[in-house]
């Protein structure tokens, strides 16, 4: 089937037809830039994983230093062989695993009120961060199959559309909302980047407005916390809670901090200070300067990873790449954002930083994928998927 080319920031010129295979044996070094970028990350994770952990800090620190372990063991495996596997696996059948955890955690008993984890015993699994490159990669594989028709008419765009409604409405069934709506965002992007119409695009925006309205009615919790965000000191002892202790943490850090180990707001005055609101204690600790090197990791994570999108020969390459990029970044931005108040509270933890098997694990594995696209791209080779 003939491919559109894809666009990402500017016109790409269609790469000369290369039937040549892969050397088997060569091994494949990814983008430095994005290796420096996660290994930067990982080590600074690690380090404030065990400084916001207060009174737990060994035994956490441990486990977290095991999944990462684990999830460097994966990132490695995927960097080198992850395109020559796909190859081998239907898409469809990754997300169909993928709705079976989703559906069977909600039949487990609740944490927290809510059905997100399912009980291993040496660990929780969540099932809604399997999902998401379970849903990435089925978008990028059909965008790669569709992409010369992909502005020709909506119908074409249904199928991802009712599969990405059914992933995000199981999620939805936990409760949770977090994760749904970055992975909305997500799937928009993409459709938007590999060419459909923005008359289509907001089509499907204008439906999923009742449903979020639909989800933060019926949860009460959540207007709640949208009260409170807009007015976070009226609410200081309520929903606000959280939100205004994260603002003293980040500012009683000033500029520089209190240095490492030295927060006072960890110490069970910020809930979740391990988890959903590390960044207000790096802020906290590391200041506002400190704050800022997290953040521009991410930005130039983002930058790196659009550039290995717009160098990709292929579609589905690209479409991953993308995906895989914003999945991380924007869940980054979303995290910090809501620290600071510029967003309501959600629970979503802070890649490479935030404490959780499920999070590292899948985070390490989707970087393990895109350091094998940027590798792949890098040497002039052709995969074909």
């Amino acid at each position: 089937m003939t491919k559109d080319k894809v666009y990402l920031l500017k016109p790409v010129k269609a790469p000369k037809k290369n039937t040549e295979a892969p050397p088997k044996t060569r091994f494949l070094m990814p983008d430095r830039n994005l290796l420096i970028i996660m290994f930067t990350l990982m080590l600074f994770g690690l380090v404030f994983t065990y400084s916001s952990s207060a009174f737990e800090s060994g035994a956490l620190f441990k486990r977290q230093l095991i999944f990462g372990g684990l999830g460097l063991i994966a990132a490695a495996f995927l960097s080198q062989y992850y395109l020559r596997l796909q190859k081998k696996i239907n898409p469809m059948f990754i997300l169909y695993g993928a709705w079976f955890l989703l559906v069977f955690v909600l039949f487990t008993p609740k944490v927290a009120n809510v059905h997100r984890w399912i009980n291993l015993g040496f660990f929780n699994l969540q099932p809604s961060e399997v999902a998401k490159p379970a849903l990435i990669i089925y978008i990028a594989y059909y965008l790669d199959n569709i992409s010369a028709s992909i502005s020709k008419s909506f119908n074409v765009i249904v199928p991802p559309l009712v599969l990405t409604a059914v992933t995000l409405g199981l999620m939805m069934l936990a409760p949770e909302l977090g994760t749904p709506a970055l992975l909305f965002a997500v799937v928009f992007l993409m459709l938007y980047t590999a060419g459909a119409r923005l008359k289509h695009l907001l089509l499907i925006l204008a439906c999923a407005i009742p449903v979020a309205l639909h989800q933060m009615i019926f949860y009460s919790y959540r207007m709640k916390r949208l009260f409170s965000f807009l007015s976070p000191e009226t609410a200081s002892d309520s929903s606000g809670y959280q939100l205004f202790q994260s603002f003293l943490a980040i500012g009683s850090g000033g500029w520089f901090g209190k240095g490492l180990g030295n927060s006072e707001l960890k110490l069970q005055y910020l809930p979740a200070a391990h988890t959903d609101f590390i960044f207000a204690i790096i802020a906290e600790e590391a200041g506002m300067f400190g704050a800022l090197i997290i953040v521009a990791l991410f930005a130039w994570m983002l930058i790196r990873g659009i550039k290995v999108a717009r160098r990709a020969k292929n579609t589905f390459n690209s479409m991953l790449a993308l995906g895989i990029t914003l999945t991380i970044t924007l869940q980054a931005f979303l995290n910090m954002g809501v620290a600071v108040g510029l967003l309501p509270t959600k629970g979503l933890p802070l890649p490479f930083f935030s404490y959780g098997g499920s999070s590292v694990l899948v985070t390490m594995a989707m970087m393990g994928i895109l350091f094998n696209i940027s590798a792949v791209e890098k040497a002039n080779l052709k995969e074909r998927v």
